[in-house]
């Protein structure tokens, strides 16, 4: 599974990103998540104008993102521990397939003209279920597929393929499919981009099973206790994934719901521009992913992580004064370019430092506890923004999240990291 073909990569040499697609199953794997990521920025778009047009208010957003968000950190440990238990690619089948039927479900009622908004509450219940059971079986499938030395590159055309699928491509169709031919068309798209995801991923050869002896079936809740012990004695995981919760918590809302709120009501814009600005934060990240796998990992990763993350944070503010919609793109750009910059480095760290017997439930308390409080982030949305603005919401929110990463840099032994010798050979990749 890991075998590199030399002749196949000897023409990616000088382009490192693309190097890992020359293992196979990696590029099916891929190939899967990049369709279905393009039905996400469809989704993206016809989700928030769709609701829009339902009710003209951000909090009715705000609810379908707390409908989207509570089952999927509900069920993320439980996700975790069915990862590091049975085959990963049927889970990431079953889940894509589940996924499909909610927004296929969504699309009938729209097209239709019979869709409400519990409607739309009920079917983001389904679909964040099956996110909380696809993320933790994708992100350990990688390390099994691709060699140590191509992880930087792996996670930068992550970096690359994400941003370029759901921020640039997917949100431009997604647009003008909803421009021209409604919301329910938009997520006919999307369901149809999760069938062929599943198609391709049925196709990857073998099985994707957590390297587990016979003695170490342990129950459910030993693995949980496994996984949270490990956890706790790395200051570099626990103290990262506390800030994320912090910085998710004050701006993950107000993003989804006020950037297409002030689109709409503020510049005068349609679908088409909304797109727009989730396609110059495409661009930003994508960009970002090229520069990261042609320089690899920095030697002062955590530092240089950080600082990306916190500055990215303050891009956010910028969506708040943008009075024009240019304006509104170049903060994306900048913002997605630095966030994408740093979850290379998140990306490649988690896959070489946790063992792989724990990386599904590690990766799932990476999930849980970063989004633990994104449920809440949408639930205050609507009324801060009614009570002092969506401009101030947006600005407190990209400082609060500023401040709030910059400050856990600071823990004790959080860039131990940095004097790892397990990252020496992907330190010297960079050279």
């Amino acid at each position: 599974m890991r075998d590199v073909n030399p002749a196949t990569t000897k023409g990616l040499r000088h382009i490192k990103i693309l190097r890992p697609l020359a293992i196979r199953d990696f590029a099916l794997l891929w190939t899967g998540a990049a369709i279905s990521l393009l039905g996400d920025g469809v989704y993206i778009v016809a989700i928030a104008w769709q609701v829009y047009e339902l009710s003209d208010t951000p909090t009715a957003l705000s609810l379908i993102g707390v409908a989207w968000t509570l089952p999927m950190a509900a069920f993320l440990l439980v996700g975790g521990v069915v990862s590091d238990r049975i085959d990963r690619r049927k889970i990431m089948i079953a889940t894509d397939l589940v996924r499909a039927f909610a927004v296929a479900v969504i699309a009938v009622l729209s097209l239709s003209g019979v869709l409400e908004l519990w409607h739309l509450f009920l079917l983001a219940v389904v679909f964040g279920t099956g996110d909380a059971f696809f993320g933790p079986a994708f992100n350990s499938t990688v390390p099994q597929i691709v060699p140590q030395r191509l992880l930087v590159e792996a996670n930068s055309l992550d970096q690359f393929i994400r941003p370029f699928m759901m921020a640039l491509a997917g949100p431009a169709i997604g647009g003008l499919t909803v421009a021209a031919l409604g919301a329910g068309a938009a997520f006919a798209l999307d369901a149809g981009s999760f069938v062929l995801s599943a198609l391709a991923i049925s196709l990857m050869s073998g099985t994707f099973r957590a390297d587990r002896s016979a003695e170490e079936a342990n129950s459910a809740l030993a693995d949980l206790r496994e996984a949270f012990q490990f956890v706790r004695t790395q200051p570099w995981l626990w103290g990262t994934l506390l800030g994320a919760a912090i910085s998710l918590l004050a701006f993950w809302g107000p993003i989804e719901v006020l950037v297409p709120f002030r689109i709409k009501n503020d510049l005068g814009g349609d679908a088409a521009d909304f797109g727009l600005v989730l396609a110059a934060g495409g661009v930003g990240a994508i960009l970002a992913a090229v520069v990261m796998a042609q320089l690899g990992l920095p030697r002062k990763h955590m530092t240089f992580m950080y600082v990306a993350w916190a500055i990215g944070c303050l891009g956010i503010a910028g969506l708040a004064f943008a009075t024009v919609l240019w304006q509104a793109m170049a903060s994306s750009f900048v913002q997605q370019a630095l966030f994408a910059s740093g979850l290379v480095v998140w990306g490649t760290l988690m896959q070489t430092l946790v063992p792989s017997r724990l990386l599904g439930r590690v990766t799932s308390l990476d999930w849980l506890v970063s989004t633990s409080l994104v449920p809440i982030s949408f639930a205050l949305t609507g009324p801060v923004a009614a009570a002092i603005g969506a401009e101030a919401t947006l600005a407190g929110a990209g400082v609060i999240a500023c401040a709030a990463t910059l400050l856990c840099l600071l823990i004790p032994g959080m860039r131990d990291t940095e004097r790892d010798d397990r990252l020496s050979v992907l330190v010297e990749e960079a050279r």
